[in-house]
């Protein structure tokens, strides 16, 4: 008698419970799914994922009511601050190389060198033009005696703390040149350049190892060839001071 009772109960076992657990496996399944499938979608279709399924299941603010879990890049807060000192620095040091070219125009207007001597101020530094009229014979890399007192006020004007990367280069005109010490005009612009430096570095104030000096031979005009006021000026020494934020390639350090 016992043992049918137990059989009665046991076939009369309730299994509706099985229902709302299978809804909720399917319900959490859905939600994988969808999270899954926000971060490979952009922002928008996943907000309008989320208003939809949150309206489906809950009637109004759910479980999906939330921004992106994907958020926008942002440049680490360290990144901007280099960024925004190095702007700093930038633009401190081009106010410094623009005071530095007021006092060379200032020593050009008074020595009454205009048309001799130009500055100008770029990207690269800053630039001082001397025409190599002023300072060579033609076909020579020699200084002229009388202008070498020229080079040694220029080389006070260098002097600056914290010293700067100074390049110095010659160039010349495409006239070819015609002595056997120089075989190119090329080598006749590197040895202007180089003896123009050696009188500046006279000035114990200045330190070598911040100069530099290339040739440009005929190939780096500003001028027509083709006049002889456009080979004047192709004939000349350019001092480029440069901004502390460069380092010249050709630096002797």
């Amino acid at each position: 008698m016992s043992k049918k009772k137990k059989v009665k109960q046991a076939g009369n076992m309730n299994e509706s419970w099985l229902i709302p657990y299978a809804d909720l496996l399917t319900l959490l399944l859905s939600l994988f799914i969808v999270l899954f499938a926000s971060s490979q979608i952009d922002q928008k279709k996943f907000q309008e994922i989320s208003r939809s399924f949150s309206a489906s299941f809950t009637g109004g603010t759910g479980v999906l009511d939330f921004e992106s879990p994907v958020e926008p890049k942002q440049l680490p807060s360290s990144s901007k601050q280099d960024h925004k000192h190095k702007s700093a620095l930038d633009k401190r040091d081009k106010e410094e190389l623009q005071n530095v070219k007021e006092k060379i125009d200032e020593y050009i207007v008074q020595n009454h060198l205009n048309g001799k001597l130009q500055t100008s101020l770029t990207e690269e530094g800053l630039a001082i033009t001397i025409l190599n009229d002023i300072l060579f014979d033609s076909g020579s890399a020699e200084v002229r005696v009388k202008d070498r007192r020229l080079a040694k006020e220029i080389s006070q004007l260098l002097v600056m703390n914290p010293p700067r990367n100074i390049i110095i280069s010659g160039h010349t005109d495409n006239v070819p040149i015609h002595n056997a010490q120089f075989a190119s005009n090329w080598e006749l612009s590197v040895m202007r350049a180089v003896n123009f430096m050696k009188l500046l570095l006279e000035n114990p104030k200045l330190d070598p190892r911040s100069f530099s000096a290339k040739g440009y031979g005929e190939f780096k005009p500003v001028a027509s060839n083709d006049t002889p006021e456009g080979r004047m000026k192709n004939r000349r020494v350019e001092i480029l001071i440069l901004p502390h934020t460069k380092t010249s390639p050709y630096s002797l350090h």
